[in-house]
């Protein structure tokens, strides 16, 4: 989900459990994507949400497996790669993406997508759910994989 046109979709967190796990790279950007992330839970009625951090985006597949495995319903994956100036981004984006994906699969529960795969702070910004900026990625990565659950439970 994405820009204009994302939809607001009605989910609830009620009795599941859920674990949000964040990259600690970019602190004021991720700190709007958690707090946007657990608006939306508490707007959902979660009662049982645990945040753990990990080191960057390399790490949120492993932290995403590692979650499921503690009985979590839905993982909640927020972070930032921003572009530098050498591949490194491509490897670690798709290493990432690729990873979660097969979390996802091989457990058979949903993870909201909440990575920031952006060419600059400024546009990490715009998406992270601080005052200003035009979209909340770690709310829009709430609903999506509450209404995930709804529809696989």
């Amino acid at each position: 989900m994405s820009g204009s046109g994302a939809p607001q979709l009605e989910v609830s967190a009620a009795g599941k459990k859920i674990y949000v796990v964040a990259t600690s790279w970019h602190t004021r950007v991720m700190d709007g994507l958690v707090l946007g992330a657990m608006r939306e839970l508490e707007k959902a009625g979660a009662e049982d949400v645990q945040v753990h951090k990990v080191p960057g985006a390399f790490e949120l597949p492993l932290a995403a497996k590692w979650a499921f495995d503690q009985g979590a319903d839905a993982v909640i994956a927020l972070g930032v790669v921003i572009q530098g100036e050498t591949p490194h981004f491509d490897y670690v984006c798709d290493s990432a993406t690729t990873g979660l994906t097969q979390v996802q699969l091989e457990y058979g529960k949903p993870i909201g997508f909440g990575l920031l795969t952006v060419d600059d702070e400024a546009q990490a910004i715009a998406r992270a759910g601080l005052e200003g900026s035009k979209e909340d990625k770690g709310a829009e990565s709430v609903q999506a994989a509450l209404h995930m659950l709804s529809l696989i439970s």
